[in-house]
């Protein structure tokens, strides 16, 4: 995480979709630049995927894209990316990677997207905003129209 008060600060807009549960997915991102307005769109699709690995892999994409450390605000519609990254994962690190149900430790799921992402969270210094999805918010609609057109092309 940087510390830095100079870092630059960005937008990352994510979302997540998947043609089936498990099924073709898709994911997308962008980026904004605040202070000088600049902005970039990413998506990208795997064919055999669940909706929140997509919404995993949005975030991973965004924070990979960014070329130097940098304070980042995270706008997603998954509350399961938010807690997890904000709650959950200090709590499954220290349990080797495990979460407990039913009294008994489990493997994480998705644990390859979320070392993934606790190692890019390392390099920033970042929060998290949720949103309610399909309710017109703008950049969270183009995300959503982005992932579903690649999960659709791999349809």
């Amino acid at each position: 995480m940087t510390d830095s008060a100079e870092a630059p600060f960005v937008r990352l807009f994510t979302d997540g979709a998947c043609r089936g549960n498990p099924g073709p997915g898709g994911w997308a991102c962008i980026l904004r630049h605040p202070a000088s307005g600049h902005e970039k769109e990413l998506s990208g699709g795997v064919r055999d995927t669940t909706n929140n690995r997509m919404e995993l892999q949005a975030v991973i994409e965004g924070l990979k894209a960014l070329q130097r450390p940098s304070r980042v605000e995270v706008v997603t519609d998954s509350r399961y990316v938010a807690d997890g990254c904000q709650s959950w994962m200090p709590g499954w690190k220290k349990n080797g990677w495990r979460r407990k149900a039913k009294g008994q430790f489990k493997p994480v799921l998705n644990v390859e997207y979320w070392k993934q992402l606790d190692t890019l969270l390392n390099q920033h210094e970042v929060i998290f905003t949720v949103v309610k999805g399909h309710s017109g918010h703008p950049e969270n609609e183009r995300c959503d129209e982005l992932a579903v057109a690649a999960a659709e092309a791999l349809s």
